[in-house]
């Protein structure tokens, strides 16, 4: 995705233990989960994909077309504290599992939304969405337990790249199996019989549904071998204190640390900002001065753009061993203004390839802003998380200010709104920079 939430962010609140330890029964476990990151990143990169798609065929504003991302980001606005309580009362296997057979029902829902119109397409993607977030709160703890401690992080780093493997097939995989049929312009369209436009609009609709359903039965199959799967049991400790006080003995609440609030923004417009890139990616590759390129061919492009957080991420794991997260954060924004920048005022391959390599300096994004939002909290710590993951919703938010945009003075000019996302990123990283070396809050 777009990227999800850290797995220790998860764990950091609990105090975690294994009912079994059984190495292989590990390994089994953790390619079970591994398999679940892959799922939710090629779902949710998929939505690039069919927004041009469902635009097209339902000849939609880019207003219209950016509910896609409203209804999908927008369901872990809503769901993310109900999955939270459902985990906590009926474990984090089975949530995984209610999480998985949600999704199916979601994807299945993209069988009849074909012949039914755009209304039951949104209801779909929030209900796919929907699952995907009660999917996440059970099963990011999974991997910190699932083997030793010390070799955690690189437990997360596999994960988090096969994560990135999924939103970087998705792109490609979705070019060829929904955008690789007739597309008409809005003129062409408008010049068919009424009785032929219905004719394209169904057949254009319909090719969703092999997909989507294929996908549901992925999804099921999952859920039977989780379900099945003799997993490491979390249990949830609270924390447990007589009054809630800080040294000095005053109140506090987890908003009276800023640097948690500054990040739960930043991780609103990181979100928002890399997801409406790839919302809009393939119709900006398709504008005549950028590269006219149909969206079947558009669409492997946004592969790059997805594969690029991919290797960025391995980048950022060895560089941040010597520079500051906060630095690192700084630079990377920085450079993402400049492409999207040279993207606004420039034409042709340069613009194209500027756009595209915003990916690359996404990939340490999330991770770092979590992290750093997050430090020193203690007992706030699971709150705060809370806090950082409904902040996701501004991949719901920022498409749909960017589609407004869009609409009013042109699609190039309408990524200034990508841009700005990024100048509080970079005050962001510069203001904390500082923040591994002495306390800078």
């Amino acid at each position: 995705m777009a990227s999800q939430p850290s797995s220790s962010s998860v764990a950091s609140s609990a105090t975690s233990h294994i009912a079994s330890s059984a190495g292989n029964q590990h390994q089994s476990a953790l390619v079970i989960v591994t398999l679940l990151f892959f799922m939710w990143g090629l779902l949710t990169s998929l939505n690039d994909v069919l927004i041009p798609h469902l635009k097209a065929v339902y000849t939609l504003s880019y207003v219209q077309a950016m509910l896609v991302q409203f209804c999908f980001f927008g369901a872990y606005f809503i769901v993310s504290w109900p999955a939270g309580a459902l985990i906590k009362r009926i474990g984090y296997q089975s949530g995984a599992v209610t999480g998985l057979v949600i999704a199916a029902v979601g994807c299945a829902l993209f069988y009849p939304a074909a012949t039914s119109g755009y209304g039951v397409f949104l209801l779909a993607f929030f209900v796919l969405a929907s699952g995907i977030t009660i999917l996440q709160v059970a099963a990011n703890p999974y991997v910190t337990v699932l083997g030793d401690a010390k070799t955690a992080s690189s437990r997360l780093t596999l994960t988090q790249a096969f994560n990135s493997l999924g939103t970087t097939i998705a792109p490609a995989l979705g070019g060829l199996l929904i955008l690789s049929g007739t597309v008409l312009t809005a003129a062409q369209f408008d010049a068919l019989p009424e009785v032929e436009k219905l004719a394209h609009r169904a057949k254009e609709a319909a090719a969703v549904q092999g997909p989507y359903l294929a996908l549901a039965a992925a999804l099921l199959v999952l859920a039977v071998l989780f379900a099945l799967a003799r997993l490491p049991k979390i249990v949830h400790q609270d924390e447990v204190q007589a009054a809630s006080t800080t040294a000095t003995g005053k109140d506090d609440s987890v908003f009276s640390h800023r640097h948690l609030v500054l990040g739960a923004i930043g991780i609103f417009l990181y979100v928002g900002g890399e997801v409406s890139i790839g919302s809009f990616l393939i119709n900006f590759l398709g504008e005549a001065k950028i590269a006219n390129l149909s969206a079947a061919d558009a669409a492997h492009y946004v592969s790059y753009y997805w594969g690029g957080a991919m290797i960025g991420r391995f980048i950022g794991f060895v560089v941040m061993r010597k520079v500051s997260p906060g630095k690192a954060l700084a630079f990377n924004a920085a450079c993402s203004i400049v492409l999207i920048l040279l993207a606004i005022f420039g034409t042709g391959a340069a613009a194209m390839w500027a756009l595209i390599a915003v990916g690359l300096c996404n990939s340490i994004m999330f991770p770092t802003i979590f992290s750093m939002a997050l430090k020193d909290l203690g007992r706030h710590t699971g709150q705060g998380s809370g806090v950082l993951c409904m902040a996701i919703v501004g991949g719901a938010i920022v498409p749909f200010v960017q589609g407004y945009f869009a609409d009013q003075i042109g699609l190039q000019w309408s990524f200034f709104v990508p841009a700005v996302c990024y100048i509080f990123i970079l005050f962001f990283g510069l203001k904390y920079a500082g923040m591994y070396d002495k306390s800078a809050y």
